[in-house]
């Protein structure tokens, strides 16, 4: 049942993530640096599963470490899942992504962005793997 609970988590992750970058896909893409259709101004590789497949099992991946640490610390309620969530995305994923970019000389608007799905997709995780 543990595997379904990591795959629900990181679907999960996924899906939130697909809202937010919809949201803030305007300013994504002045930030990012992606080539752009001309008539769309939708990133040119929107139609392309490659990024969407790696981000769907990097989310499973995610949510596959967190069930183990979570397992060895004892977190099991829904308060505590969003909190270690929170955590792991704002004091481990988005520094690691913060330092990448910055070395990349990429803008700080990128860094919350991205840092911010992060941050709010292991809080998801988090609170799934604990609701079952």
């Amino acid at each position: 049942m543990e595997i379904l609970n990591v795959f629900v988590a990181g679907v999960a992750s996924f899906m939130f993530g697909a809202i937010w970058y919809s949201v803030l896909a305007k300013p994504w893409v002045a930030v990012s640096g992606v080539a752009v259709d001309p008539d769309t101004g939708k990133p040119a590789n929107a139609s392309n599963p490659k990024p969407y497949v790696i981000g769907v099992i990097a989310a499973i991946l995610v949510a596959g470490m967190m069930r183990h640490i979570f397992s060895g610390s004892g977190v099991d309620t829904v308060w505590e899942g969003a909190v270690s969530g929170l955590g792991i995305g704002a004091f481990l994923a988005s520094p690691w992504l913060a330092t990448n970019y910055g070395f990349a000389g990429r803008p700080m608007r990128l860094i919350l962005i991205d840092g911010g799905y992060a941050t709010f997709g292991c809080a998801i995780i988090g609170i799934v793997l604990t609701l079952f």
